[in-house]
């Protein structure tokens, strides 16, 4: 395989899906750049060429990608530029989000050589910690190579899903916690998707999508979930999940 510059444009509270895409371009590219869209409130303006390769990638919100990750892709334009649509959930199903990112792709100029559902770490309870893990990233890498192989008259690629979507992309309800351990040193501000943190790096707006970036995030594990609500719920969670699903590659 003739290797080529790959791109690759991800919304990633998390890293999930950040990580995913990060092998798979490795895999096709002789050089990779990266379009981070997680805390860029209004997205890049930004025009691919036709001997260009970009891969995009968001997470799963119930059952759709989120609406903000929606919004930042309008900016990108391709003409006819080959392109992957990839999303990342958490062991529970994709339900109509792959099919809603590679249409989106479609509508702005890019012609999906290939699709894949992928599972990493769910953002609530302990659901699959450890993915994406060696195996889901070869699988991904393997994905990406024979994707980037496929002649330009290949059939379309069939992907599941559902046309009008089901609705979902919101994100949760959820709104973290922040302890007494918090050193105001904004990085949460800083790093949020939807800039819901105040200043205080306490109040939380409710434009926040329950992502737990800042959870994860936070050098002083300030941030938390502490509540007798959210851990009932991601206890039941955690065991109506804990059966683990495969990745699913569509070419």
């Amino acid at each position: 395989m003739k290797r080529k510059k790959a791109t690759i444009v991800y919304f990633s509270p998390t890293g999930n899906t950040r990580k995913t895409l990060e092998a798979m371009a490795e895999a096709v590219g002789e050089q990779t750049v990266c379009i981070d869209l997680t805390a860029d409130l209004k997205g890049p303006v930004c025009q691919f060429q036709k001997d260009d390769f970009v891969i995009f990638g968001a997470p799963v919100y119930g059952g759709r990608i989120p609406a903000a990750a929606r919004e930042r892709f309008l900016g990108l334009k391709g003409d006819r530029t080959p392109c992957l649509a990839v999303v990342t959930y958490g062991n529970r199903d994709f339900d109509d989000a792959l099919l809603e990112l590679a249409d989106l792709a479609a509508s702005q100029g890019f012609v999906v050589k290939g699709a894949a559902a992928v599972v990493g770490r769910h953002t609530y309870g302990e659901i699959q910690t450890d993915r994406p893990d060696a195996n889901d990233l070869a699988q991904d890498r393997d994905f990406a190579v024979k994707a980037a192989e496929k002649p330009e008259a290949a059939p379309a690629v069939e992907i599941p899903g559902n046309r009008p979507y089901k609705d979902g992309g919101s994100g949760g309800s959820f709104r973290p916690l922040t302890s007494d351990a918090c050193v105001k040193c904004g990085l949460c501000v800083k790093q949020c998707p939807m800039q819901a943190i105040g200043d205080d790096c306490t109040t939380i707006s409710d434009a926040c999508i329950s992502c737990f970036r800042c959870i994860r995030q936070c050098p002083k594990q300030a941030k938390n979930m502490e509540t007798q609500e959210y851990q009932a719920f991601a206890r039941m969670f955690t065991e109506k999940l804990k059966n683990r699903r495969e990745n699913q590659y569509f070419l």
